[in-house]
């Protein structure tokens, strides 16, 4: 089937370092022009991306650090894709999500003129979504050819799914599934824990997907700008974003994840430090204060501390066992001088005594 086109459309992919729009680099792209007369152009660019490729990532599409260590960046062949593109339409699956947004991206960082004005924009998947409803309706008129009666009433839809799942197995019985890395499969069984791992393959540590876990078993950041990351490398590297989640509008099993993960790497940290010998006290006789005296018969070889004397009106900070007494005149031990006896009373001493006063 020939395309009506009035211009060309350029069907193209991306594959990435990661799926960060503002983080992460494109290492390779494909493009397929079709043109009006029915004829294509192919054209396909391998980039160094100025950055590890993370292991996750290399799995699924196959291009490791070495495949593009020599390759050149975007920014030197960027003008040449921009030109390759002039006057085309963009089509790709899941374009309008991401592979457009990333091409944006890495047009602004080299500076080349895109522009996206005037053009038209086909996301192959979203006219699959639209036309195949993913609904429990859908699913129930699909697998078991007939319609829910009592729709959205919470029995008849518990009883819909049941059945669905039932028609499911039988439906998918050795039928081959085929993952992202290539390996086949036969997912589908009368098996319940088959059928988790397999409705479980984004590996999620919470149910609201915000952590998730990679092919070590090691929890990731699944949003925001550490997508991507370990959450203990996270941790490390800026420990007040464990305190924001945790402060944040987040389901409150997504905090107790984190917080058990938190716990786990505090442990693992504090068993990591280096163990402080203790000083040895044991034979050590207990030192003295700076304001204490020195027993006579302990430490007589060492000098004893220098005590300063206290200044005059603070008599509190003087030390107690450092004063020196006050002595007091010991009047006992002055020699007495010797007393004469009495003498009689005589003329004389009654002249004097008149004399001096005056009778």
């Amino acid at each position: 089937m020939k395309l009506n086109l009035k211009r060309p459309l350029a069907f193209f992919d991306l594959e990435t370092t990661g799926v960060h729009i503002g983080n992460d680099r494109i290492v390779e792209m494909s493009i397929i022009k079709m043109n009006e007369d029915g004829s294509e152009e192919v054209k396909t660019w391998r980039f160094n991306p100025g950055m590890p490729i993370p292991l996750e990532s290399s799995l699924v599409h196959g291009i490791y650090d070495e495949h593009v260590k020599d390759e050149p960046a975007f920014k030197e062949v960027g003008a040449e894709i921009a030109a390759f593109l002039t006057n085309s339409d963009l089509a790709g699956y899941n374009s309008n999500k991401f592979d457009i947004p990333m091409l944006m991206e890495e047009f602004l960082r080299a500076e080349v003129d895109f522009d996206l004005e005037n053009r038209h924009f086909v996301d192959v998947q979203n006219i699959f979504h639209q036309m195949e409803q993913r609904t429990l309706r859908a699913a129930y008129q699909f697998y078991c050819g007939k319609d829910i009666i009592n729709a959205h009433s919470a029995e008849a839809d518990t009883r819909a799914t049941m059945e669905v799942l039932l028609a499911q197995i039988m439906k998918y019985e050795g039928v081959e599934w085929e993952n992202k890395k290539g390996v086949k499969t036969v997912p589908v069984v009368n098996d319940v824990e088959a059928l988790h791992q397999f409705t479980n393959l984004s590996k999620p540590v919470d149910f609201a997907g915000r952590m998730v876990f990679n092919e070590s078993g090691e929890e990731l950041f699944n949003f925001g700008k550490h997508k991507g990351k370990r959450v203990e490398d996270v941790f490390q590297l800026e420990p007040s974003y464990y305190a924001w989640m945790m402060q944040g509008d987040f389901p409150l099993y997504t905090k107790r994840r984190l917080e058990a993960i938190y716990k786990r790497w505090t442990a693992k940290k504090n068993q990591s430090k280096p163990q402080q010998p203790k000083p040895e006290t044991q034979n050590r006789p207990p030192q003295p204060k700076q304001d204490q005296a020195v027993p006579e018969n302990q430490n007589q070889n060492q000098p004893k501390p220098y005590v300063k004397p206290a200044q005059p009106g603070n008599q509190s900070q003087r030390p107690q066992q450092q004063q020196r007494p006050q002595h007091k005149p010991n009047y006992q031990q002055q020699p007495r001088k010797e007393q004469k006896p009495a003498e009689p009373i005589n003329d004389d001493m009654l002249n004097q005594l008149k004399m001096k006063f005056g009778k």
